[in-house]
């Protein structure tokens, strides 16, 4: 007897898969559970599908291939915002799957993603200079990459909000990013902010070996997650043994937690500081934009890592760190509705988590990591998703 497999059926493996590394990091997610999620067996899972590899590598592209063949339809940058738009939407797990779970893909696949995305960067340039003759390409590619990037925050917020909804505001932040000018920034005209590159803080005494090793596990983690970074790499990077990283700390799990809590700490140090310390909230939000991108600038291993490695802490550290996660969006979120009160929260959440993606990725992806008028560009950047003026 022929049994049939029911049409469809790759796709909907494919949905849940997504879904469920989405939701719970790639790691946390076994064949058994995508398979029960389906309603078949393991065995039939691997019927279609050889392991986990193949299972986020096709998920990726599926996520991709809509991508591009959207952007390929489009021939105005209105065009670019729906398209990016009803990706985000449609495709909503694509932005944790691309920036947190597709660095564990074989090194050919990842080099092949970064190709497809520069592909695509490069299709929505030709189309915003199109209508922006003036932009040089490097602000066009920019702000073309920033848009991708706000698209893809909807993908870490914790509830989806409803649809048309979803891509309306998108479509709006999408819109307000493309029209940014780019022009005279770094030169004091702009939003106020030092054009320069933090400048290293100097340390007078020699920090303790504890600190030394939270530093380094923080951009190791990040440059190689946390399932590629040893002991005694984490010991080489401060001049000790690899067993002796034990003196300070139980276990690499343990140094992560660490890691990331020292990290929470000071960004919410800074951060909090600066917003409490201003008389109103206009002024307010200004001040926590500012201090967000200098924080982001000096410590862009520390979001890194958070994004991509936060799913591989112990259960309660993973709590600790959620919690922290809403409660500093929750702090933003009743910020932008006091200066912009015709804000709803379902339209706040989806702006401030633009606004962190805009940020996060614009201090780590290069070439324009490097700019000299980062800061200055990223603030401009951030008010334009928030829709301020």
């Amino acid at each position: 007897m022929v049994v049939r497999r029911p049409p469809g059926r790759r796709a909907q493996i494919l949905a849940v898969a997504a879904d469920r590394f989405h939701r719970s990091g790639y790691h946390q997610v076994s064949m058994t559970e995508v398979a029960a999620g389906v309603g078949i067996t393991a065995p039939a899972l691997y019927r279609h599908f050889r392991g986990k590899p193949e299972l986020l590598d096709r998920a990726v592209r599926l996520g991709l291939d809509a991508l591009a063949d959207g952007l390929r339809a489009a021939d105005s940058t209105d065009g670019l915002g729906e398209a990016l738009a009803a990706v985000a939407v449609g495709h909503r797990p694509l932005g944790t799957l691309v920036q947190r779970d597709a660095r564990l893909l074989p090194p050919a696949r990842r080099a092949a993603l970064r190709r497809e995305l520069r592909a695509d960067a490069a299709l929505m340039v030709a189309v915003l200079r199109a209508d922006r003759p003036e932009l040089r390409y490097e602000d066009a590619e920019l702000l073309c990459w920033s848009a991708l990037s706000a698209c893809a925050g909807l993908s870490y917020q914790s509830a989806a909000p409803q649809p048309r909804r979803a891509e309306a505001v998108l479509r709006e932040v999408v819109a307000a990013v493309l029209a940014v000018s780019l022009d005279g920034t770094g030169t004091g005209t702009g939003t106020g902010a030092d054009p320069q590159p933090p400048a290293a803080v100097p340390g007078p005494r020699p920090q303790a070996r504890r600190e030394e090793l939270l530093a380094a596990a923080v951009r190791l983690f990040h440059e190689r997650g946390f399932d590629n970074v040893s002991t005694d790499q984490l010991g080489a990077a401060v001049g000790i043994s690899g067993p002796s990283v034990y003196r300070h700390f139980d276990s690499k799990a343990q140094l992560l937690a660490a890691s990331l809590v020292r990290s929470r700490e000071r960004l919410w140090h800074e951060v909090d500081g600066a917003i409490a310390a201003a008389p109103e909230p206009d002024a307010a939000l200004a001040a926590g934009l500012a201090a967000y991108v200098g924080f982001a600038r000096r410590n862009g291993d520390y979001l890194g890592a958070m994004l991509s490695e936060t799913e591989r802490l112990a259960p309660p550290d993973r709590r600790v760190a959620v919690d922290f996660r809403r409660d500093f969006l929750r702090t933003w979120v009743g910020l932008l509705r006091r200066v912009r009160p015709e804000y709803d929260a379902v339209e706040a959440r989806i702006r401030v988590h633009a606004l962190f993606a805009v940020v996060n990725d614009g201090v780590r992806n290069r070439p324009h990591s490097a700019r000299p008028d980062l800061g200055d560009c990223l603030l401009r950047l951030a008010r334009a998703v928030l829709g301020l003026s």
